[in-house]
């Protein structure tokens, strides 16, 4: 595996003085109004596992890589923070795993303490801030789930399925993804090798599910079929029936 690459964080800005007002209720983001804008070039790298836990970001653009490294010098790569996504929630003192740039990225970041007055201050942005929380828990049992009972392929559809989620497409819905990750990103989050990742989706491609005009571009052309296959098996989504003769490769 490949270990994260070192980089030297961004300094960060300085908060404005004072107390802070509600956050903005809009697509701006949930950290609009208590936040300073953050930029990341790609592989930079926004906190590291271990460091003091002060402050939250809210990514705005791009994609952010989080991982964490096992004793033995490992990579495993716990998730993927695309817009919308908060990073640094409080658990302890210091942050659980490190975030990297994947792409040119901007971010918002703010100081857990305006976060904790907002607490307790404002309903809506508590309320927000659980559903972030309860997200962040079923997205775990997910990744249990499938790392502990999904087959490869499975695991490669499921992973497909929620790139088209947090890119804003159905799940039933033909798409275009671009994805920034490598497939050795992938892989580590997936638990599997960068072999195995390339195999399966050359496996989907030849079912007709997917098309990989680039190697980081998949074309989804049947979501309901990969949807299937993330919940039922491969033997269930692949039937003859159900995508007119396209053939699963021994």
């Amino acid at each position: 595996m490949l270990a994260v690459a070192a980089a030297n964080p961004v300094r960060p800005q300085p908060l404005p003085p004072g107390p802070s007002a509600a956050p903005a209720r809009t697509s701006a983001g949930l950290l609009a109004a208590i936040a300073m804008p953050q930029s990341l070039a790609p592989g930079q790298i926004l906190f590291q596992e271990g460091d003091s836990a002060t402050s939250l970001f809210e990514v705005t653009r791009g994609v952010v890589r989080l991982c964490r490294m096992m004793p033995d010098g490992r990579r495993s790569i716990t998730g993927f923070a695309f817009p919308g996504a908060i990073l640094g929630l409080p658990i302890g003192e210091v942050y659980a795993y490190t975030a990297e740039a994947i792409t040119d990225c901007e971010l918002r970041r703010c100081t857990r303490s305006a976060v904790t007055r907002l607490l307790s201050s404002d309903a809506e942005f508590a309320r927000r801030m659980f559903a972030i929380v309860c997200d962040e828990l079923s997205a775990a049992q997910d990744q249990m789930l499938l790392l502990g009972r999904k087959s490869a392929g499975e695991r490669l559809a499921s992973f497909l399925l929620w790139v088209a989620r947090k890119t804003g497409r159905g799940e039933t819905e033909a798409a275009q993804l671009d994805l920034p990750m490598s497939r050795t990103d992938i892989a580590d989050y997936l638990g599997l090798t960068t072999e195995t990742v390339s195999r399966e989706m050359t496996k989907l491609r030849q079912a007709g599910l997917i098309a990989l005009p680039t190697p980081h571009r998949v074309d989804l052309l049947e979501p309901e079929a990969l949807l299937q296959m993330s919940e039922e098996g491969e033997v269930a989504a692949l039937r003859p029936a159900r995508l007119k003769g396209a053939r699963w490769p021994s």
